[in-house]
């Protein structure tokens, strides 16, 4: 499974290839499968070193896990959310470990956010409460941690990509500083999916198992599930994809070719432009939605982190 990347900056349009067939003969190689759907890690990652604190919230303390050497003189940090629907995931998910692992030890620390899932009567705003919670710890700590708080950067992964746009929103609206780039991997920001203009082969999409699919229903489902009720009442903390997006910091952002949102990347990656946003887009060849999950200790998954790690190296000289 080959990953290849279509780059995208303000005002160049999208580019990339045609979507490639024989992904579907790819599929049902033997393994391969079984591979994209396990949660299980397939490499530990890097050895870096690691340790845990918690930031006070509104309503609770919030655990962040630190990935990364103190670094002297200050430089850029990351402060990440992994996704799962806002009702999985934690911090040793590959989404979550595996990548900030790579991240920290190519040279950017990185600062994972526990927040809480919306499972058992949590809804938004919490999680959301809690992302900025980890931001205003890393924010107000940063020197002390070797980084520089006017290069920390804040990203995650499709709900961690919902979450960190919607700290950043909030953060913009109260006339806080903001982070210096966002870094969003196929981020959920529409509660609706629209088109994508790239449309993913058909054969390909109907291999996929159920658990890779991310259709409209569950969408709608996953975002009523988050917000508490019907879609109109959602903030655009609470869904990004609708809010007026001028004044944001920088995006890097992540998609995947076989991805039933991936019409909602690019109607965001364009929405962000059209609001004067300076961004850049990759899309992931032959990559399915979570791919930094399910291909996390593959060699598949490189272009993609890759992706990322340049992103961060170049914040300094924005």
């Amino acid at each position: 499974m080959t990953a290849h990347y279509a780059a995208r900056s303000a005002g160049s349009g999208l580019t990339g290839s045609a979507p490639d067939a024989g992904f579907a003969e790819y599929l049902n190689s033997p393994g391969v499968l079984e591979v994209l759907q396990s949660d299980a890690v397939r490499a530990p990652g890097p050895s870096v070193p690691i340790r845990e604190i918690t930031a006070d919230g509104p309503s609770a303390t919030v655990t962040v896990r630190i990935y990364g050497e103190e670094r002297g003189g200050g430089g850029p940090g990351l402060v990440w959310l992994h996704g799962g629907g806002f009702v999985t995931g934690n911090l040793d998910i590959p989404e979550s470990d595996y990548v900030a692992r790579v991240l920290a030890d190519a040279g950017t620390p990185v600062l994972s956010v526990n927040y809480r899932l919306a499972r058992d009567g949590v809804t938004f705003p919490i999680p959301h409460e809690d992302t900025l919670a980890g931001w205003f710890w890393a924010r107000n700590n940063a020197e002390s941690l070797g980084l520089d708080p006017d290069l920390l950067c804040l990203g995650g992964a499709g709900a961690g990509g919902n979450l960190a746009t919607g700290a950043s929103l909030y953060l913009m609206d109260a006339g806080e500083p903001l982070p210096a780039k966002l870094l969003l991997a196929y981020p959920f920001v529409h509660a609706e999916l629209p088109e994508p203009a790239l449309t993913p082969n058909e054969k390909v999409m109907a291999a996929l198992p159920r658990r890779l699919r991310f259709t409209i229903e569950d969408c709608l489902r996953v975002a009523e599930n988050y917000i508490g009720g019907p879609v109109s009442m959602a903030s655009s903390y609470a869904m990004p994809g609708y809010a007026d997006l001028a004044g944001l910091p920088p995006t890097a952002l992540l998609a995947c070719e076989y991805d039933d949102a991936l019409g909602s990347c690019e109607r965001f990656a364009a929405d962000l432009e059209q609001a004067g946003v300076p961004v850049r887009f990759f899309l992931a060849k032959n990559a399915v939605r979570g791919h930094l999950h399910h291909a996390a200790g593959l060699p598949e998954i490189k272009p993609a982190l890759d992706f990322l790690i340049h992103e961060l190296s170049t914040v300094a000289s924005q």
